[in-house]
């Protein structure tokens, strides 16, 4: 079973792409709530390539780390990746004068399958708004 996530972007897939790849932009969107952060992210865009994130509560009470490797790379329009035992897809696929961003991952077993897409789809719509709003 995967879980898949989705938003439109009304952006050009170049921006969209930037956004969702470049450190400095990731450290300002990818949070699923506003006491959430992320403190610090790495990318080496590339197959076999590392990436790494740290998300925080802004309290200081918890945080965690996401990482992995890149598995395959289609710029502007696919990576794919491996995290732990687990796999994601990423698509940005021009449509309608932006771009479809579409997410799908194996689940965890820690959390529902209800709290993981909702979770996911927040920092989604996080990063919609970041690039629509911000950039």
């Amino acid at each position: 079973m995967k879980i898949t996530v989705q938003t439109h972007i009304d952006e050009p897939i170049a921006t969209v792409w930037a956004c969702w790849t470049t450190p400095e932009h990731i450290i300002r969107w990818n949070a699923a709530s506003d006491d959430w952060h992320t403190t610090t992210a790495q990318v080496d865009l590339r197959p076999g390539g590392a990436f790494s994130s740290r998300m925080e509560a802004k309290d200081g009470s918890m945080g965690f780390d996401f990482a992995g490797h890149y598995t395959r790379i289609e710029t502007p329009d696919l990576i794919e990746a491996e995290f732990g035992e687990r796999t994601m897809q990423i698509t940005f696929t021009a449509e309608n004068g932006g771009v479809r961003v579409r997410e799908t991952f194996d689940p965890e077993t820690d959390h529902s399958v209800e709290a993981q897409k909702a979770g996911w789809q927040a920092i989604l719509d996080n990063f919609k708004k970041y690039v629509e709003l911000t950039i």
